[in-house]
């Protein structure tokens, strides 16, 4: 992290040049700071706790600790994902896999893989929910889930095996040894998105698929009931502006990654399906209000694991400045009159034979 990072934002001064807070829309930290805390809720900010696994032989297991919260091991990969890895952010991700078996009416893919499928690769399986589902699905099949932290359950089913890889690096797996690449959630992870669509590529067999599944991370609205400048408002233009500190996009979708990324590799076929997920039940529609309460408790879940490393490593806020920040997100995700959004987009595609 460099020294610029570490820095708290603050207003410009009088002919002074404009901050990046001006530049991009982002309020500073000092804006949150100043007002009333309301329905804080539970939070882990207040100090860092020591850490308990420095004593563990296995260096993989070497967490970071931020603010409380552990962060994958440095001795896995030299860049920082900027999300944890503990318990708490686990369950999150956990109601996330729920909420998307919704969307797709209870389909793990849209790709149109074959039933006797062979092998299949679940590239930053997180958990490990979406491959263990699949691999239940197609119990003939051979399921890999990679990811930097061991955070998957060690009671699986017998065709899944996880692998600690970085997926930022030369992937490890042999040319032509996968029939389906699943990518779901991974904004924020990688620099450059074309060398892992290049390396997904070289894995996948030929007449085999992948399947990229994004959202964005911009809350949206079109009835005007998202105000700008409230919480979830800035909370897209944050992860944006860090994201171009970092050097990691959260703007996959807005950039129009995807698509040329996979053609760029090689791809064929390529499908898209574009969607919003709601935020809270205010859609009419039974299946999107239950999508919507569901987004919404994963998000509550672990509001504090989304924000703590953007908000104060990043973007250089303090751990009250991100607390007093994260109350009034809160307060603002439980508006009922609140008719707020995110789109996501699923592309799939085909390796030619």
């Amino acid at each position: 992290m460099s020294g610029e990072q570490g820095k708290s934002p603050s207003p410009a001064a009088a002919g002074s040049p404009p901050t990046a807070e001006a530049a991009t829309g982002i309020l500073p930290a000092t804006h949150w700071a100043g007002q009333e805390i309301v329905d804080d809720g539970d939070s882990a900010l207040g100090a860092d706790a020591a850490s308990s696994t420095a004593s563990l032989a296995t260096s993989i297991l070497e967490y970071r600790t931020v603010h409380g919260r552990t962060f994958h091991s440095d001795r896995v990969t030299d860049h920082q994902y900027w999300g944890p890895n503990d318990e708490k952010q686990s369950e999150s991700a956990d109601l996330i896999h729920h909420t998307l078996l919704l969307v797709l009416d209870g389909k793990l893919t849209l790709a149109p893989i074959p039933r006797g499928i062979k092998k299949v690769l679940d590239v930053g399986t997180g958990t490990g929910s979406w491959a263990m589902d699949f691999a239940d699905e197609y119990p003939d099949c051979e399921v890999v889930g990679t990811d930097i932290s061991p955070i998957q359950p060690g009671w699986v089913p017998p065709n899944l095996l996880f692998e600690i890889e970085d997926a930022t690096s030369p992937w490890t797996f042999a040319p032509n040894s996968f029939d389906f690449v699943h990518m779901r959630y991974l904004f924020g992870a990688f620099s450059d998105w074309n060398a892992v669509y290049r390396e997904a590529f070289r894995v996948v067999k030929p007449g085999g698929f992948i399947e990229s599944f994004e959202a964005s991370s911009q809350f949206e609205s079109d009835d005007g009931t998202l105000a700008d400048g409230s919480p979830m408002d800035q909370w897209g233009k944050v992860y944006q502006e860090a994201g171009k500190r970092f050097g990691r996009s959260f703007s996959v979708i807005d950039d129009n990654v995807q698509v040329p990324g996979l053609e760029a590799a090689g791809f064929v076929d390529v499908e898209v399906v574009d969607g919003k997920l709601p935020l809270n039940g205010w859609m009419e529609d039974d299946k999107w209000k239950e999508i919507g309460q569901f987004c919404r408790l994963a998000l509550e879940q672990d509001i504090e694991g989304y924000i703590l490393f953007i908000w104060t490593q990043v973007m250089g806020w303090t751990a009250e400045e991100t607390k007093v920040f994260i109350a009034h997100l809160r307060r603002q995700m439980r508006d009922p009159k609140l008719h707020a959004y995110f789109r996501y987009r699923i592309v799939t595609a085909r390796k030619p034979e």
